[in-house]
């Protein structure tokens, strides 16, 4: 095949949707799936945890098996990357060197994870946890009996790498750059909860802690030296610390975007036929006051796909799904409704010394997002403060007896 109606670029959850949602919504043209890694599209969330942990297999971890896919006719090409995209006429060079055409393009690459900088970061040793063959090759050490770890990052996929390895009986050493966990997500409250957590469970949980180099022997990282000078012991390394949108074909294109690639209320770029979707996608997000930003999550890639599917199908409509999202750590379970960009105010339901309680999150008196720590109930009724935009009674807000639905039509 030298062209297809529709190609999809990226292969995660973003890309399996839509493709899945174009055929759903009887789109009968030819669809191709650019992949970079060499398996069909498979489930993100779970390499960190129940993956890692072995807990689950990664068979299971597939949207779909590769029957489903030659059943709806979607082709794929994988191990295979696009390095530059001619908008005018329409092609995409790949990465062995053959051209593809495409009537539409959907960009949903996602991103690559932020490499450290310093020196000692290509060491061997020093993992990533965005794809399979990062957990598989990370999974290989601790098998070969490594058992100190660091881990650089504080964030989500820090603590969940942090929480599994330390289950598993190994010592592990959080790193985090700024002075409280979640820093960039959360409010203080949630971010002292967690650290007492991971600290609790034996992780030596370091906050304000600058990061100098990565120390090696024979080309295999063997400690952190730390800005104080310090060293810490480190068999090998975990870094956490975000993602780079991978657009760059895109915007060499001229599309525009700064933090990834801008798209409008439809999902479209500033590229004729072009769509992207997911972690690499920027947009005005209604949920947080207009804010043009890039919301990294499941939810977010799987509903844009799927607006973008129906807008080719004939049912165009703006991009306006909810945010939510999840994180698992030991036996707790945060879900997370709405964006809390630009709070001035918490109310805490519940206590943090039950193990389930739930903080709200205010801009101007309305409740704009909630964090629920085993706490499904609020939840599920906080999704419907957040969309409609409740103005409530604080008092009744932070009393665990008065249901959040309760609050909803006063």
């Amino acid at each position: 095949m030298d062209r297809a109606d529709i190609v999809i670029v990226g292969a995660g959850h973003g890309g399996a949707q839509c493709a899945i949602a174009l055929r759903q919504n009887g789109f009968a043209g030819t669809i191709m799936v650019i992949g970079r890694e060499p398996e069909y599209p498979y489930e993100r969330p779970p390499l960190s945890k129940d993956y890692f942990a072995r807990e689950k297999a990664f068979e299971r971890l597939l949207i779909r098996p590769a029957a489903f896919w030659a059943e709806k006719d979607v082709n794929f090409l994988l191990g295979t990357e696009v390095t530059a995209v001619d908008p005018a006429g329409k092609q995409l060079t790949l990465s062995d060197g053959r051209s593809l055409g495409y009537g539409k393009l959907i960009w949903a690459t996602g991103g690559d994870p932020r490499r450290l900088s310093c020196a000692g970061a290509n060491l061997a040793g020093v993992h990533a946890v965005r794809t399979r063959a990062d957990c598989d090759a990370l999974m290989a050490e601790i098998d070969a009996g490594k058992r100190e770890i660091v881990v650089i990052g504080g964030g989500y996929i820090g603590l969940e790498a942090a929480a599994v390895l330390s289950k598993m009986g190994l010592k592990v050493t959080l790193l985090e750059a700024l002075p409280r966990v979640l820093a960039r997500v959360a409010g203080e409250e949630l971010s002292a909860f967690y650290q007492q957590v991971h600290r609790d469970h034996g992780v030596d949980l370091r906050l304000d802690a600058r990061v100098d180099c990565l120390e090696g022997a024979d080309g295999q990282v063997t400690a952190v030296r730390m800005a104080d000078g310090e060293r810490i012991p480190a068999q090998a390394v975990i870094v956490g610390i975000g993602i780079i949108p991978a657009v760059e074909p895109l915007i060499r294109a001229g599309a525009k975007g700064a933090n990834g690639v801008d798209v409008d209320a439809g999902c479209r770029t500033s590229l004729p036929d072009i769509y992207a979707i997911g972690d690499c996608a920027a947009f005005a997000c209604d949920f947080a006051g207009g804010q043009v930003m890039r919301v990294e999550s499941v939810q977010n890639a799987n509903d844009m796909a799927t607006c973008v599917a129906k807008a080719i199908c004939g049912d165009e409509r703006p991009y306006r799904a909810f945010p939510w999202f999840w994180s698992n750590q030991y036996d707790l379970k945060l879900q997370t409704a709405g964006i809390n960009a630009g709070f001035d105010q918490t109310v805490m339901r519940g206590t943090s010394a039950d193990g389930a309680f739930s903080i709200v999150y205010l801009r101007e008196g309305k409740v704009i997002a909630l964090d629920c720590v085993n706490s499904v109930k609020d939840y599920v009724q906080g999704r419907k403060l957040v969309e409609a935009g409740v103005r409530p009674d604080i008092a009744n807000l932070a009393d665990v007896d008065t249901a959040l639905k309760a609050l909803v039509d006063v």
